[in-house]
């Protein structure tokens, strides 16, 4: 049997976002109320747990007998809405209402002592953070789409979406992400600079003492957005392309012929040479007010035997932490992690079986948003099993691909009733030693 720590099993997660649907606000008349927002709200969540690519079969295959279906058992759901009433009443909810559902995550992680394994340089937090668009159609829009005017009008959805990493973890935890949207009353289109310092900001009132450091690319390394994660008390790594801060890199130019930036060389046992530079208090522009920041490089060298030895690899970046001989290689290391963000979130929603830029309605307010962020919450606890429960890890190396596990988990409740997450995951990993309830039908 698994040893799990309570309070991040599946059972306590689910319960945790039961008590959250229950209070969410409910503007219907009462006497027209058939599902409540609970049932609503955890259906969704559940097809984007069991990554259902399609609302509606989702909602037909579960509705073979109401009252002992899976859907009720492991999500406490007591009756199914039809797809099109989900969409009616997701789209009225306000994106905002799931915030508490992302930082009680991550408190439950803390908690374990589950977030220890992910500490950087003196106790902070590595958050690396960019922004992706998840939403794109040349028809279908609503007030809160963005426009890109060329030939045509192409409307689209996108968001800053944060997370924290570890170089060395494969697992990262999602953060509430900030919507890049146009806002009413507004005539200038939103940005993902602005989204960013919303983002921040959010992130500050949500983990008021959490030691974070903002890790991203250079569009976020001017001094508007170093002064925004400043003010809310934040350190940062920060991409800075040497074309993009000249009066930065001619002012470092000069200090290196003067003695004053730092080098280290190290050759692996590849042959490889790995190549550090650095120096501290560099302005960042040419501003009267320039803010000082402290800059390091690093170069990566082919094997030492070949011919005409190549740079397979360069990035420079600015950041808070003061750069020494015995931390530039963990800084180098924190600044490359910026690329998790991209291959272990964006790239894992996208074309692991999230369905993240599949349309599951789009709605007049914020169904879009609101699809994404149950995808999100869904995502978040397929972390938490991965990092946390052992049986869940055996079911993964058993069955290799996540697309592959949760197929087979799909055609599992068709079929039979599971009383618990336990015995879904004791039958997935071992159906021969285990006899579930064969559904009968309804």
């Amino acid at each position: 049997m698994r040893k799990n720590l309570k309070h991040l099993g599946f059972g306590s997660l689910v319960h945790s976002l039961t008590l959250l649907f229950r209070d969410l606000p409910d503007r219907r008349q009462k006497s027209k109320v058939k599902h409540s927002i609970h049932d609503v709200v955890m259906s969704g969540f559940a097809m984007m747990y069991f990554q259902d690519p399609s609302l509606l079969q989702f909602q037909k295959r579960l509705e073979e007998d109401q009252h002992n279906n899976n859907l009720r058992t492991l999500f406490h759901v007591e009756t199914i809405p039809e797809d099109s009433q989900m969409r009616d009443i997701l789209d009225g909810l306000s994106p905002e209402e799931f915030r508490p559902v992302f930082k009680n995550y991550v408190n439950r992680l803390q908690r374990g002592n589950q977030l220890e394994q992910y500490q950087f340089i003196d106790g902070s937090y590595l958050c690396a953070v960019d922004g992706t668009q998840y939403f794109s159609s040349e028809k279908i829009h609503c007030d809160s789409c963005l426009e890109k005017h060329r030939d045509d009008i192409r409307y689209s959805h996108e968001i800053v979406q944060a997370a924290i990493v570890n170089p060395k973890l494969k697992q990262v935890i999602p953060i509430m992400p900030s919507e890049i949207r146009n806002i009413d009353g507004t005539l200038k289109q939103d940005c993902e600079i602005n989204a960013a310092k919303r983002f921040v900001s959010n992130l500050r009132k949500d983990h008021p003492r959490m030691k974070l450091t903002i890790v991203a690319d250079g569009l976020y390394s001017k001094q508007p957005m170093i002064e925004a994660i400043r003010a809310e008390d934040m350190g940062f790594i920060l991409v800075a392309k040497p074309d993009d801060h000249k009066i930065m890199m001619e002012w470092v130019e000069e200090q290196k012929k003067l003695g004053e930036v730092k080098t280290k060389k190290i050759e692996d046992d590849k042959g490889r040479c790995h190549i550090y530079e650095w120096i501290n208090e560099v302005p960042l522009n040419g501003r009267q007010d320039s803010a000082n920041v402290n800059y390091f490089s690093y170069r990566l060298l082919s094997p030492k035997g070949e011919a005409n030895r190549t740079v397979s690899y360069k990035n420079s970046w600015v950041t808070d932490f003061k750069v020494t001989s015995e931390n530039i290689n963990e800084l180098v290391a924190g600044g490359r992690s910026r690329w998790k963000i991209e291959n272990e979130c964006f790239n894992t929603l996208k074309n692991q079986g999230y369905h993240i830029e599949h349309s599951y309605g789009h709605g007049k307010k914020n169904l879009c948003h609101n699809f994404l962020l149950l995808t999100l919450m869904a995502f978040f606890c397929h972390q938490i099993a991965e990092l946390t429960d052992e049986l869940f890890k055996k079911c993964r190396e058993k069955i290799g691909r996540k697309t592959e596990l949760w197929a087979k988990i799909r055609t599992s409740i068709q079929i039979f009733f599971f009383d618990s997450w336990e015995m879904l995951f004791e039958f997935t990993y071992n159906p021969k030693a285990f006899k579930p309830t064969l559904i009968k039908p309804g």
